[in-house]
């Protein structure tokens, strides 16, 4: 183990490399670190090593924390999130800076934005680098090792929950630098969007390239009305080279966090995104926006255009539409004595100049055979994916559970062994479908996720194409 002095002066380093320690502040930072480990003086030494991260030298930090016994076991983030947040910019020095380099150009802004919460350790990057993640059969899958897998929907909203009022939820603007959250290195900015006032922050575990969130200043519960539709094209406007979506506002195949408003965005292009519009449609009254039914497992129409009232109304007729849509026939249920069942979820890209917003149609409705949803992965998929399938997986990125990785490499072991062992017996379709593709296991393991993924956005939609068109023409679209 290196001197403590060693790596106090690494850590002093880096953030003047990295996170804009200016030498005035250096001296206040040194001290406030020493207290934080009960030291009384430290010698600040050369520099050994050049870091582009902070997670060696935190790991050094917390190894000596422990071995003085300054901290307990159950304390080791903590300490992190406590010196980094010593080491990182105000609040108010982030919106500066960020300011700044937007004059110049949204994706300068975000570039820095984005670099600065990896920099000061908000953003795990080096424990996301290590999520298995590849693309298959259209869709991306990734294993998400560092989230908890929530298989019951009442133990997920209760992860998510606050107990007192203060913060009122977990992506509250008064989280950021909140201590008994760690939350000492979380930085956001401020944004405008429909007239409103919101911020965007990134996600410490994103589930894709530069994951973040937009949520309104004000605590109000997630919803989605017209007023919605232009505030994700705002968005896009701000920020052109990312995307935004907003959650469909209901329990099980909606957002973990239903009592905050917000929508889910960042800077990558998504599978739905890829896909192509297979039918298209006219609208009376609407001919400066194409629209269509998309080539895609769940139920999805775009809307593409230039004309944002246009975008708005032909989205708002489609929401109205089908919140109060119901064909018993279909299962498809509106509201019943346990609340209101359908709800869109949508998203907006820009390409060249239009914008391209996608409502995806869900339904949260249950039956006896399918307490978890009709419209939710079966229950045969459920040793892959029981979560709720929410605005990330519906556009085609499957976050799995962290257990996967160990459980599927065995499952590979007994195909090599042409038997699966009692304790896995959940996976027997998984071995039986891999089994029979032949050639290399590991990929073929792989298309089996791609094919299951698939079929668990199948089980989400709620109309075939030919009844997609009979609802469609009930809102005055024809072929």
């Amino acid at each position: 183990m290196r001197k403590i002095d060693q790596v106090i002066s690494d850590l002093i380093a880096y953030a003047k490399t990295h996170l804009h320690l200016l030498e005035e502040d250096t001296m206040y930072a040194l001290n406030s670190i020493l207290e934080l480990l009960n030291l009384e003086s430290v010698e600040i030494v050369p520099p050994e090593n050049s870091f582009e991260k902070p997670d060696a030298l935190l790991e050094e930090l917390v190894a000596y924390a422990l071995q003085e016994k300054r901290i307990e076991e159950w304390e080791q983030e903590r300490l992190c999130d406590q010196v980094m947040g010593l080491l990182s910019l105000r609040p108010s020095e982030v919106q500066k800076e960020f300011d700044k380099r937007y004059a110049v150009g949204a994706k300068e802004a975000t570039d820095w934005f984005y670099g600065y919460c990896v920099y000061n350790y908000y953003v795990k990057r080096a424990r996301l680098d290590k999520n298995p993640r590849f693309d298959v059969n259209g869709l991306t899958v990734t294993i998400n090792k560092s989230k908890p897998e929530f298989r019951d929907p009442n133990k997920a909203k209760a992860g998510n929950s606050v107990k007192g009022g203060y913060p009122k939820c977990v992506i509250c603007r008064e989280n950021e630098g909140y201590a008994p959250r760690d939350k000492r290195t979380l930085r956001a900015v401020s944004m405008t969007l429909g007239g409103e006032n919101f911020f965007w922050q990134y996600s410490p575990y994103g589930y894709f390239h530069e994951h973040g969130i937009a949520v309104n200043c004000t605590h109000t519960p997630m919803y989605v009305d017209k007023s919605t539709f232009y505030k994700l094209m705002d968005f896009v406007d701000l920020f052109p080279h990312y995307f935004i979506g907003c959650n469909a506002p209901l329990p099980r195949i909606g957002g973990s966090v239903l009592a905050h408003d917000h929508y889910q965005g960042g800077g990558e292009i998504l599978p739905l995104h890829k896909a192509k519009i297979k039918t298209y449609l006219q609208m009376e009254g609407y001919d400066s926006v194409k629209i269509g039914i998309l080539d895609w497992p769940g139920t999805v129409l775009r809307i593409v255009g230039e004309d944002r009232d246009a975008i708005a109304e032909v989205g708002d007729k489609i929401r109205l539409a089908w919140n109060v849509y119901s064909n018993p026939a279909l299962q498809i249920v509106a509201e019943d004595e346990n609340g209101v069942h359908n709800a869109i979820s949508p998203t907006v890209i820009k390409q060249g100049g239009r914008y391209e917003m996608n409502i995806i149609l869900r339904s949260n409705i249950t039956n006896s055979q399918y307490p978890d949803g009709i419209f939710h992965a079966h229950p045969e998929y459920h040793m892959i994916k029981k979560e709720s399938i929410g605005l990330i997986e519906a556009q085609g990125l499957f976050i799995l559970p962290g257990r996967l990785e160990a459980q599927l490499a065995e499952v590979e072991k007994c195909i090599a062994n042409g038997q699966l062992s009692e304790d896995l017996q959940e996976f027997a379709l998984v071995y039986e479908e891999v089994k029979a593709m032949g050639g290399d296991i590991h990929e073929g393991m792989q298309r089996e996720l791609g094919s299951i993924c698939q079929r668990i956005l199948e089980n989400t939609a709620v109309f075939t194409d030919e009844q997609f068109i009979e609802f469609l023409k009930g809102v005055g679209c024809h072929e």
